[in-house]
């Protein structure tokens, strides 16, 4: 079983499909400043970071929220944090990721209390549909499943938001598990416990927050996610990474292209569209030719990964046949289905008694 486990680790860029991912030797950079901090505090590059590499900007950006929501010491633990990203992943049928998410689970203290996760894990498996939030509503109404502790919350939140993002990613460029299918079923959750007793910090020491906000320069928050505010680390990761990911996409991804996308996403309301594929030319009607293989993988990446299909891939290619460019699409529109779900979330205040009464 070891002889296994080191294949996964050792082999776990080799799983990325459609692009290739820059190899730990070949790092240069800002690409080589994300491993870095990776391998020190998260014990390994793995996949789900690693194929963005190909895109500096959204390699860094995935690693700040990925670090500042999921990794740093706050107020709530990382086995709280890690049934949120399971509950997420579960609900957007991302099999590698509850895969991996759901063995670090086990391995944590307390992670097995269902009684204490269970309402938790609930709440993140209903998060991308939450109601639209009504913004003129100071007493806030968050969810009695969550904690009663502002910053808590906002941390989950920003977990959430993370995770429906790197979800999309993942369904994308990764297969649906990162064990071989040769593994014996019996074997593969031992096998990936042990791997993910193998994902941690090489010095045992806390993850502090905000060391990686100098990867990419400060930004204003999105207005959606003011409730990130409770929480510093979380508020920091996702406005550099929010506003980075956006001036990637607004150097090459038509206007039209990108306002289409905002509208489906508003007009969709975290309702997965299907079980065809009808929706999709309705929803790139009145577009220029020359922009819908952009379009059409957008709209799939944010609204239903799990249809984009080899030949979605090979129109987009077609015109922009670099990696760079698909890794910046699938991240822009993705990112960008992340924060309207975030932008639906309630305020993590909860009303206090006198203003109950």
């Amino acid at each position: 079983m070891r002889p296994l486990v080191r294949g996964i680790l050792k082999g776990s860029l080799k799983q990325i499909r459609h692009v290739t991912a820059v190899p730990h030797a070949g790092a240069e950079d800002l690409v080589a400043q994300v491993y870095d901090q990776a391998r020190r505090e998260f014990g390994v590059v793995a996949p789900p970071l690693a194929l963005h590499s190909p895109a500096p900007v959204a390699l860094a950006a995935s690693w700040l929220m990925l670090r500042e929501t999921l990794l740093v010491d706050g107020r709530m633990s990382r086995a709280v944090k890690e049934a949120v990203a399971t509950g997420v992943s579960e609900a957007n049928e991302c099999p590698y990721c509850v895969e991996v998410h759901r063995a670090k689970l086990d391995t944590l203290p307390g992670g097995r209390d269902d009684r204490a996760l269970g309402p938790i894990a609930d709440w993140a498996r209903t998060s991308a549909a939450a109601a639209p939030t009504d913004s003129a509503d100071p007493a806030g109404s968050a969810d009695p499943r969550l904690p009663a502790d502002a910053a808590g919350i906002a941390e989950l939140y920003g977990v959430a938001v993370t995770f429906h993002y790197l979800n999309r990613m993942v369904r994308l460029f990764l297969p649906d598990s990162p064990v071989p299918d040769a593994a014996p079923a019996a074997g593969r959750g031992p096998v990936m416990r042990m791997v993910a007793r193998a994902m941690r910090p090489d010095s045992g020491a806390p993850v502090a927050a905000g060391a990686s906000f100098g990867l990419l320069p400060a930004a204003p928050l999105p207005a959606g996610l003011a409730w990130a505010r409770a929480a510093p680390a979380v508020a920091g990761a996702l406005a550099r990474s929010v506003a980075s990911v956006d001036a990637a996409a607004e150097r090459w991804i038509p206007e039209a292209v990108r306002e289409r996308l905002h509208v489906e996403l508003a007009l969709h309301q975290g309702v997965v569209p299907g079980p065809g594929r009808a929706w999709l030319a309705a929803s790139c009607d009145g577009l220029d030719p020359a922009d819908l293989p952009t379009a059409r993988l957008a709209l799939l990446v944010a609204l239903a990964p799990y249809q984009i299909t080899d030949a979605d891939l090979a129109e987009f290619r077609a015109a922009h046949p670099g990696d760079r460019e698909l890794v910046e699409l699938a991240s822009w529109a993705a990112l960008t289905a992340a924060v309207h779900i975030g932008g639906r979330f309630p305020n993590p205040a909860r009303p206090t008694a006198s203003a109950a009464r």
